[in-house]
């Protein structure tokens, strides 16, 4: 891909990564949700499976980059990616937070409007010690909310100015762990659904291969680093 098509590759990949959000507001403003029997529930798997989309998708460019070298600017593509993977999983906490935990959003947007902005604190302590509950009882959110936060600490380390603070090497190091937070979007993906539902398993096996593909290349690439000539020893004079 020549590297003057990136800015309108960015344009499009911008756009079809906004669509998903375009798709719930147009469902809000049109009052569709409030013909669906559960649309809370709609609103947790649609956001969360946009978010393992969007993830696997940019822990794809590494591996599809390197099968041919004109592929080679996708990499530019992987942190926006990554970015919009962080939002969407925003999203699904959020529908968590003020939807599904009995957070009374009207009632705090009415309490804002009429000037009491401490309604928001107040009721985020109203609802906390069941936010807790859930933390404690439900291992499916414990899972999720750890897969939130790595790539919380993902997303706050992405600026070109962090990774050049920390150093190229600290830097790679940490960003391995979005791996990780793949695993834990899938095994809360499989812990969220009912008994017998397969919808995560297309997510499992593509991360599956993603994860075996990185492990061939790195194999590859031992094998193919120069083996250092041992040194002779230095006689003594």
């Amino acid at each position: 891909m020549p590297t003057r098509w990136i800015p309108y590759v960015k344009v499009l990949v911008h756009f079809v990564c906004l669509l998903p959000f375009l798709k719930l507001l147009q469902q809000f403003q049109s009052g569709a949700m409030g013909l669906m029997a559960d649309p809370v529930h709609w609103i947790t798997l649609f956001t969360g499976y946009w978010t393992l989309f969007l993830l696997l998708t940019s822990l794809a460019v590494t591996p599809v980059r390197r099968l041919h070298p004109k592929l080679a600017n996708l990499i530019r593509l992987r942190r926006m990616l990554g970015l919009y993977a962080f939002f969407y999983a925003t999203l699904h906490l959020a529908t968590y937070v003020f939807l599904f935990s009995g957070y009374d959003l009207a009632t705090v947007i009415a309490g804002v409007r009429a000037g009491h902005p401490g309604i928001v604190v107040d009721e985020w302590k109203r609802i906390w010690p069941t936010i807790l509950d859930d933390i404690q009882k439900r291992r499916f959110i414990q899972v999720g909310f750890l897969a939130w936060v790595l790539l919380l600490l993902l997303a706050l380390t992405s600026p070109a100015f962090i990774m050049r603070a920390m150093g190229g090497k600290a830097w790679r190091r940490l960003h391995t762990m979005v791996y990780i937070a793949a695993i834990a979007g899938c095994i809360h993906y499989w812990w969220l659904v009912k008994t017998g539902v397969r919808t995560p398993l297309p997510f499992t096996l593509v991360l599956t291969v993603l994860l075996l593909a990185r492990i061939v290349w790195s194999a590859l690439k031992r094998r193919r680093a120069p083996v250092p000539l041992p040194s002779r020893p230095v006689a003594a004079g």
